[in-house]
């Protein structure tokens, strides 16, 4: 068993398992010492109290499988949907743009493989971070239009088929980094602004959204809200004072909503925390 305190990892993401009574927890942990650079595999971690895991298990290998991507598997978050669990990961190649591909496996802890032959993000955009939500009846996948390419990092969302496995009409945009107060620009890139992690949940009749930039001297949690997808976003400031981010929501085994985030935000020091919410 491995305690919480010793496995590096960002972007933790939880799945709440209650008929095992048990916790499966997934992100970033294929990574190069030192850096934020990862290889090509998704693992996933078991425990049942949040503080004891089990050794990794791969549940993707791109290079056994002759996958389009070799590197930086980046954010894998896992949800359920008309009776299967689909992994949303972003990767990338040399000469491709990054990317979130979906895989889909019968089980959180099994083989994934990809869905379909290319990630439904757009071919020519540079996207990371995908989170599946359900409108209305209707997936979509929300992701970030990095940065790197537009410089004030973009939310954007893309209506995907019945079955995920392709991208229907064009993506759309729902706010930019900027528009939030407490966003600032890259310290070593000027008027360069950053979009990471976005998550939904719904609460008091709104539509929520946490997600991450840099700002206030750090990495941290941020908040939007709107009545719909399409709608009109407000930006909300960070409920957190430490450099921490990439936050999803989840519900304990003994019913609270929990944060879970990584922190601190610096290479070889990234934990998984956990909050209530």
């Amino acid at each position: 068993m491995l305690k919480r305190s010793e496995i590096r990892i960002r972007d933790p993401y939880i799945v709440t398992d209650k008929e095992n009574q048990c916790y499966y927890m997934y992100g970033t942990t294929d990574l190069v010492p030192g850096s934020l650079r990862a290889g090509c595999t998704f693992s996933v971690y078991r425990t049942e109290d949040l503080e004891n895991f089990s050794e990794p298990k791969v549940i993707f290998d791109g290079s056994a499988v002759g996958f389009w991507a070799d590197r930086d598997f980046w954010a894998p978050e896992v949800h359920r949907y008309n009776g299967k669990y689909y992994l949303f990961g972003s990767c990338k190649a040399e000469g491709k743009c990054r990317a979130t591909h979906i895989f889909v496996c019968e089980t959180p802890d099994g083989t994934f493989v990809p869905l379909s032959d290319e990630p439904p993000t757009p071919k020519d955009w540079e996207c990371l971070d995908g989170t599946f939500f359900v409108e209305d009846g209707i997936p979509y996948m929300v992701f970030c239009h990095e940065w790197v390419q537009v410089k004030d990092g973009e939310m954007c969302a893309i209506q995907l088929s019945s079955d995920l496995t392709h991208a229907v009409g064009e993506p759309f945009l729902l706010f930019r980094a900027s528009e939030n107060p407490d966003v600032e620009e890259m310290r070593k890139r000027p008027g360069y602004y950053v979009t990471d992690g976005p998550f939904f949940y719904r609460e008091e009749g709104k539509l929520k959204m946490i997600w991450s930039s840099h700002g206030l001297g750090r990495y941290l949690v941020l908040e939007a809200e709107s009545d719909s997808l399409r709608g009109k976003w407000t930006q909300k400031k960070s409920k957190f004072d430490f450099d921490g981010g990439h936050a999803m929501l989840f519900e304990s085994l003994d019913g609270r909503r929990m944060i879970s985030l990584h922190h601190p935000n610096k290479a070889d020091f990234e934990r998984a925390t956990f909050f209530e919410y």
